[in-house]
């Protein structure tokens, strides 16, 4: 699937072999030099406009013309403490941003508590992946997975407000005139927008899949009633794992 591609799907291969629980845990909020969560002692935070969500009663906001996958964003908001992975899509309207978060920041989660994950680390230290069967195997084809995975948040506010502020500015700071940054961290959005960026990477067009797309962010951003499918439902003989069309013929990714 392409360098882009094996470069994600490895991630869920490094993180089977790479969480230890609470001492790894421990380390890396001890070692992060960044706290989203932390106070300002001296009370000299000023104030700003806020740079992510809702920011429109408008009922057609995610009612995108177009979207793109935007690589320089993504590559962006990923180099974030406390980013693992990002994946940034541009429309006339919106940015919208899934992401998954690691230990490298403080602060991340909007209230603290392991509740708020959705990935359970503990098969790592049983030498399995999934703690509760006992299985070796894994499905390589999303980013994130229920098991020994980097972290996933369920709810939109799940994420803590100033994480949120800092990579809604950093979209602003490159596309001023975006009217919403729309950000999540919950696992089934963030493995769907992975199917919306392979099909980028393979050089196929996306204006087809603009009313898929729309359907997602609507579902997961506007409180939609209609539960999006993942892009591998629509079309399950596509030549390539999760696409929803042929492999380009020149392989060129």
């Amino acid at each position: 699937m392409g360098l882009r591609l094996v470069g994600l799907t490895v991630v869920s291969v490094v993180l089977a072999g790479s969480l230890a629980g609470c001492n790894y845990t421990e380390y890396y909020k001890k070692q992060s030099g960044y706290d989203y969560g932390s106070r300002d002692p001296e009370g000299t935070k000023l104030m700003q406009v806020r740079s992510y969500g809702a920011l429109t009663a408008n009922p057609a906001q995610h009612q995108n013309s177009y979207f793109e996958y935007s690589a320089n964003l993504s590559r962006q908001v990923s180099s974030l403490p406390g980013i693992n992975t990002a994946l940034v899509f541009l429309t006339d309207r919106n940015a919208y941003v899934g992401v998954v978060t690691d230990w490298s920041g403080g602060g991340t989660q909007a209230r603290g508590g392991r509740t708020l994950r959705e990935s359970e680390n503990a098969g790592t230290m049983e030498g399995v992946y999934n703690v509760d069967n006992g299985s070796s195997k894994w499905d390589n084809r999303h980013v994130v997975t229920p098991y020994n995975s980097y972290f996933t948040h369920k709810d939109v506010s799940d994420l803590s407000s100033k994480l949120r502020q800092t990579i809604g500015q950093v979209i602003r700071n490159a596309h001023p005139k975006v009217q919403e940054v729309n950000i999540s961290a919950n696992r089934e959005y963030v493995n769907q927008l992975v199917e919306f960026a392979k099909e980028s990477w393979a050089g196929r067009p996306l204006k087809p899949l603009t009313p898929a797309f729309n359907r997602l962010v609507q579902y997961v951003f506007g409180m939609g009633s209609e539960i999006p499918l993942p892009l591998y439902e629509y079309n399950p003989g596509a030549d390539s794992p999760g696409g929803a069309g042929p492999e380009p013929v020149d392989g060129n990714k």
